[in-house]
């Protein structure tokens, strides 16, 4: 079958490997569509990061380069071995793509998500949706009935931003304000939209602006370079500021107006996935006894996601801008999101 496979930095190969075998307690899936994710796109520029260093094998998943790589991905179950229950053939279907010790402290204690070994199918190895096909234990796999699979595709990281906001505890009609309107950052506000929450979204680039307010997630956009953006949240909050602040985007700049915005006794949920460490201002969060949340993936948020979507609260469409084949996946997949990331929010793969 055909898969991209990581090599090394800036070594993306697309190849014939062989099919992985269907064993007990497993799911056969032909993958439908991948999306391009921006852990990828690091791991292309400067990896490996979560990927295993040649010679040094993942601890659950035991491999190293090369590997398959993509880890949001849909698809539909051709095969089910010994033991499946709940799937039929021809199901549609999307992965939580993990591997886990369940033996450690954390997962013990139900937080998987924090497993001091866990690793990603499709950067720890185990293959990847970036692929013709996928074999996964049947416990990761969800059926999303009748949601498109191309739209599927993005409930992964739609669950990311599902787990991102349940750790804000918010509750209908919150204020809260999304800092950047990147693919998580969307889909961010596109959960809290779909939860009855108010969100202001702050960005600076035009496309981005535009999606923000033309697929519906924003009710508010404020530019920074435009406007004072604690400013304008105090006067749409009366003056009291917003319920919760999600940084999306990386950047300290970003990170101190989150903790400007929010209430006192506020959350601020930083959703991002930093390239070097961030300064934090300490007399913000202790003046006004901010909370402030980290947040790692996921951990048994796909149903509820997959839920919004099925409801209708939630819509995908918007957020795909661009439709590939396999083999065009460095020059307009990766290329695009990489220098030209402005004109696209999340392309998907066909493989």
């Amino acid at each position: 079958m055909k898969a991209a496979r990581f090599h090394g930095r800036n070594d993306l190969r697309v190849e014939d490997i062989p099919e992985t075998t269907l064993g007990p307690g497993a799911v056969k899936i032909g993958i439908a569509w991948c999306g391009i994710c921006g852990t990828d796109l690091h791991e292309f520029l400067e990896g490996p990061i979560f990927i295993p260093h040649a010679g040094h094998p993942h601890p659950l998943a035991g491999e190293d380069l090369p590997v398959t790589m993509g880890h949001e991905f849909s698809g539909t179950v051709e095969e089910l071995g010994d033991g499946v229950v709940g799937f039929a053939v021809g199901d549609g279907v999307v992965v939580e793509p993990y591997f886990v010790c369940d033996e450690c402290g954390p997962c013990k204690a139900g937080n998987y998500n924090l497993c001091t070994r866990m690793g990603f199918i499709g950067l720890a190895g185990g293959g990847g949706g970036l692929s013709e096909k996928i074999v996964v234990d049947a416990r990761w796999v969800h059926p999303v009935g009748d949601i498109p699979l191309d739209e599927a595709a993005l409930i992964e990281p739609l669950s990311v931003a599902y787990h991102a906001v349940s750790r804000a505890d918010l509750t209908a009609r919150a204020v809260a304000v999304v800092g950047g309107a990147g693919p998580i950052g969307l889909l961010t506000a596109a959960v809290l939209k779909g939860l009855g929450v108010t969100t202001i979204v702050t960005e600076l680039s035009a496309a981005r602006k535009d999606k923000a307010l033309s697929s519906g997630v924003a009710d508010y956009l404020v530019d920074p370079s435009e406007e004072d953006v604690k400013a304008r949240v105090l006067e749409l909050t009366d003056g009291a500021g917003a319920d919760a602040a999600f940084e999306c985007a990386g950047v300290n700049a970003v990170l101190d107006t989150m903790l400007d915005v929010v209430r006192p006794a506020g959350v601020v949920v930083n959703v991002s996935i930093w390239g070097s460490p961030a300064t934090v201002d300490m007399q913000k969060i202790v003046l006004k006894e901010i909370d402030l949340r980290g947040t790692i993936a996921y951990r048994g948020d796909h149903a509820a996601a997959i839920q919004l979507v099925q409801e209708g609260k939630v819509d995908l469409k918007p957020f795909i801008t661009g439709r590939i084949a396999l083999e065009d996946l460095v020059d307009k997949g990766f290329d695009t999101l990489i220098n030209h990331n402005d004109t696209a929010v999340k392309i998907i793969v066909h493989p």
